[in-house]
């Protein structure tokens, strides 16, 4: 598929030229100098900069709600490290809280939900949802970053996916067993599947705010798709992220999308027909598998991954190797280009800066 310069969508904003496309050249498969990377929440609770910036603002949703602060947080990692992309510092769960279920967050114990969607009441409560006006704040962080950074990256914007979202609305935070996203799935299925389509045109009109205000960029965080069993996997995830990238690439067939589902790597096949640029992957599926398996596919579709975030406790020699065995098996079919380094999920808030640093370099110095 073609990848142009996404700086051609919308630039009503006068945004400045991009001076490194290295992360947009592998995802086109074109050649790169050296491997790009990025760090999911790379802005986040590891920085003490953005510890200090967060207490500034209060609370979590204040700090997101910020611009100036949002856009603050989202360099902070740019400033320490020489990574290839910047992302949009906000919330995966912006959506079900602008459609009133009342999103907090209790020390320890991450997001919760005032309210839960588990009847039909529940639904036809639902607040409407228009992202430029539910979520006006978001869009102004991406044209505030966009501007900020003024073409040093790349900038990802970025959505839960339908599945995920579902979940903490149904659950009413994070859970374990999934006891009634599930239960409504083999009970109720045509209601879980109302829900999740009312919430994929959502996500959908979300991300082309995102496009339109600044982002280069998408992903799609299918965070819980790895909790489904393999036939449910492809109903009730697959199908609505496949109508997500579907109807971004028919509006903005220049913006790359990435699909991030953890615990995912079991179903490359199956995501191979998502027509995503890009197919991010957690440490459980061998990179050069990956690879192969999509390359059957007879599709050009670029990989992204996966070093266990847990790596970054150890030593930096170890984190070295576990970069150079995680680049081998990235290049070991010969094709130099059509990968970003990642981790296999987003860097924990007990992980040394520095570390992350000796992750980012070690990437950088691997030759091709």
């Amino acid at each position: 598929m073609s990848i142009m310069n996404s700086d051609s969508v919308n630039n009503t904003h006068n945004f400045a030229p991009l001076k490194n496309d290295r992360l947009l050249k592998a995802l086109r498969f074109e050649e790169v100098d050296m491997t790009p990377v990025w760090m999911m929440r790379q802005a986040g609770r590891y920085l003490p900069e953005y510890k200090a910036t967060r207490a500034e603002a209060g609370d979590f949703m204040s700090l997101c709600k910020d611009t100036a602060r949002a856009t603050e947080v989202t360099m902070q990692p740019l400033r320490r490290f020489d990574l290839d992309a910047a992302i949009l510092f906000s919330d995966i769960l912006t959506i079900p809280d602008a459609m009133g279920l009342g999103l907090y967050f209790e020390t320890g114990e991450g997001p919760k939900f005032k309210r839960t969607l588990r009847t039909e009441a529940d639904f036809n409560q639902l607040e409407p949802f228009k992202a430029t006006d539910s979520l006006s704040y978001v869009m102004d962080a991406v044209t505030s970053i966009r501007k900020e950074l003024n073409g040093l990256v790349p900038l990802f914007g970025f959505s839960g996916s339908a599945w995920t979202l579902a979940t903490y609305m149904i659950e009413g935070g994070s859970s374990k067993d999934y006891r009634y996203t599930k239960g409504l799935l083999y009970s109720q299925p045509e209601f879980l599947h109302q829900i999740l389509d009312h919430v994929t045109t959502a996500i959908i009109d979300y991300l082309d705010a995102q496009i339109i205000a600044g982002a280069q960029l998408v992903q799609l965080f299918d965070s819980w798709g790895g909790a489904l069993a393999h036939r449910q996997f492809e109903e009730f995830s697959h199908k609505y992220n496949k109508r997500v990238v579907a109807e971004l690439k028919q509006r903005h067939p220049e913006v790359p999308v990435v699909v991030f589902t953890k615990g995912g790597g079991l179903w490359l096949d199956i995501q191979a027909d998502s027509e995503a640029d890009c197919l991010g992957l957690d440490w459980t599926m061998p990179l050069d598998k990956a690879r192969a398996i999509l390359a059957e596919s007879n599709k050009q579709i670029a990989v992204q991954g996966n070093l266990d975030p847990a790596t970054l406790y150890g030593t930096p020699e170890s984190i070295r190797q576990a970069v150079r065995n995680m680049l081998d098996d990235a290049y070991a079919g010969g094709v130099k280009t059509g990968y970003i380094a990642n981790l296999g999920h987003g860097i924990t808030q007990w992980v040394n800066p520095d570390n992350a640093k000796v992750f980012i370099d070690a990437v950088h110095d691997y030759k091709l």
